[in-house]
């Protein structure tokens, strides 16, 4: 069913809306959208006529927002915002493009990041934003095009790229492993361990894969692997880091294995895009140059600290 045209504002209306809710004043949004004061007022009266609501009372020389106004406003902006980024996907059949993407913080950092160059190097016409986020979430309400996410291929309403499986060492720094002699699964039982928020069962696995059945303690938490790197180069613990991130501190010796080799551990990191914008051709076009990445993650230096 049709919605009634009068819930339909036009997009004047609702630029005008937002950039006053936004700036503050009608004054400032004229300089905002390069219109009038009264050019803007007329286009405020016209939408709240159109609604039959008062957005805005007037005091003074002030239009101050209702609560129906701050509601609505965060609904015109998602909306805008949405309307926009499908502006931009449907120009992008000549071969440009914005490609807004969600990458898990120390991922994008250590990972993607220095392999970035060498696909705007090959696809100049596409541009990526991007922005950090650690569990999924409705690409609807996000905007974002698509997604690296570490864990299960359980996402509803999407697509994926499994790009490698997470492979897992026990690491400290050399000073606290010769303070801590190691020489068995079971002697890292009694050290400080640290955890991290979303790999809760990762020690647990470890020391059953080393044959350990004691229940390994809790120690310090972290949402981050990034902060908890740093933790372990300064000598508050073991962590268990994923190999391709702690290539860098093992190879100039700020880290050390501190029993055993890689433990495989129990998710795998993924491209994952919502379904109804797989067809997207900037989207295509970095899934096909990540497969190749993938298919070698070890295979590019990492940032320089």
């Amino acid at each position: 069913m049709a919605t009634p045209r009068r819930l339909l504002p036009s997009i004047s209306l609702l630029t005008a809306f937002e950039s006053v809710v936004r700036t503050g004043s009608t004054l400032a949004a004229a300089r905002d959208l390069n219109l009038t004061q009264g050019a803007v007022s007329r286009l405020i009266q016209n939408l709240e006529a159109q609604l039959g609501v008062t957005l805005f009372l007037r005091e003074r020389r002030r239009l101050v927002p209702t609560d129906h106004a701050l509601a609505y406003a965060r609904d015109v902006v998602k909306a805008l915002d949405l309307i926009s980024r499908g502006s931009m996907r449907v120009r992008s059949s000549t071969g440009g493009g914005t490609l807004s993407l969600a990458i898990l913080p120390t991922f994008g950092t250590r990972w993607l990041a220095p392999r970035l160059p060498r696909f705007l190097a090959e696809h100049p016409g596409i541009t990526i934003n991007l922005g950090t986020r650690l569990k999924p979430f409705d690409f609807d309400e996000e905007g974002f095009d698509a997604a690296i996410h570490f864990g299960e291929r359980n996402w509803a309403g999407t697509g994926s790229l499994q790009l490698f499986d997470e492979r897992l060492v026990a690491c400290c720094a050399p000073a606290f492993l010769s303070a801590h002699p190691v020489s068995a699964a079971r002697d890292l039982i009694g050290l400080p361990l640290l955890q991290l928020e979303t790999r809760p069962n990762a020690w647990a696995a470890w020391f059953a894969h080393h044959g350990v059945t004691d229940r390994a303690p809790q120690g310090m938490l972290f949402d981050q692997f990034a902060p908890m790197i740093q933790a372990v180069i300064h000598g508050l613990g073991v962590a268990l880091l994923p190999e391709f991130l702690a290539k860098p501190e093992l190879a100039d010796g700020r880290l050390v294995q501190a029993f055993g080799g890689p433990v495989l551990g129990e998710g795998s990191y993924y491209l994952v895009w919502p379904s109804v914008g797989a067809w997207y051709p900037p989207l295509q076009a970095f899934r096909d140059w990540l497969m190749s990445e993938a298919a070698d993650p070890d295979g590019t230096e990492m940032l320089p600290r």
